[in-house]
């Protein structure tokens, strides 16, 4: 079994060594190792085409996951009043929207948002005054933002919904016996105790929204993120550029999912530690 376990292990990071030890490569070639430098990182950081890639990919994340981190943690809390049935078909519908294939989620998407647009569109220009060039609703950074939004907030929910069931309801009970506001409650006793899953779920969506290709690419319209930009530049060729872009994003999401990960078991070793 430890053996199967290397085997699988290596298999999945040594093509991933491979792009970050090529990345260093001295020559114009990915595939030919021609000494060590770091031209590479210096060219893709002054790359204009990828500084603005890199601008909408952190724009449409950053947004996504506030929002998505906003809409998480209510509907986390929430759930946490319902019950029987209609609990157990919410947390269908919510581990459903995790498994389901980014492909179809991208789809789907697509075809909802064309179909809002062609309705609001012309309702729109019929409602605008006359002489008056009437807004039109279009795929580009508001459709990113949505779609990313929306898929990262069922990663949200479980998250913050597993720390509300796993804290000390004795506090919030001791809260509202002396006389606490269910506000006041909530800032002074809840929040405190979810915030550290609330945090993680808001860092794991903003990298989720940050490498996604997927759903980027069928909802993006005219606009260009970090990763659509690597896909269009690979069609052409892969070089040395494109392995230091690429080991970037990933030392940068592994940082982002290993504070997620520390905050995540720190929040429960605190947890723990008020229950105990």
């Amino acid at each position: 079994m430890r053996i199967y376990a290397l085997a699988v292990y290596l298999f999945l990071y040594i093509p991933i060594a491979v792009i970050a030890i090529f990345s260093f490569n001295a020559g114009r070639y990915a595939a030919q190792l021609q000494g060590f430098s770091t031209q590479w990182y210096g060219k893709a950081l002054s790359n204009s085409f990828v500084m603005e890639a890199l601008q909408t990919s952190a724009t449409v994340a950053l947004s996504s996951a506030i929002l998505a981190t906003l809409a998480g943690t209510m509907a986390a809390l929430a759930l946490q009043g319902v019950t029987g049935r209609p609990r157990a078909i919410f947390d269908a519908l919510l581990y459903i929207a995790v498994m389901v294939p980014g492909i179809v989620i991208g789809i789907s998407t697509l075809i909802a948002l064309v179909t809002l647009f062609d309705w609001v569109n012309p309702l729109l220009t019929a409602l605008w005054p006359t002489g008056w060039s009437a807004p039109q609703l279009h795929l580009g950074r508001g459709s990113l933002i949505a779609a990313h939004g929306l898929f990262a907030m069922a990663l949200v929910v479980i998250i913050v919904r597993a720390r509300v069931a796993g804290m000390d309801r004795s506090l919030i009970e001791a809260s509202a016996d002396l006389g606490a506001t269910p506000w006041g409650t909530f800032r002074q006793v809840t929040l405190p105790q979810i915030f550290p899953a609330i945090l993680a779920g808001f860092l794991l969506s903003f990298t989720f929204s940050f490498d996604d290709f997927i759903v980027a690419f069928f909802v993006a319209g005219s606009e260009t993120t970090l990763p659509i930009y690597v896909f269009s530049s690979i069609r052409r060729g892969v070089t040395p550029e494109i392995n230091a872009i690429g080991t970037m994003v990933l030392a940068v999401s592994l940082l982002i999912l290993v504070v997620a990960q520390s905050i995540l078991q720190r929040g429960q070793r605190k947890g723990g530690g008020r229950a105990a």
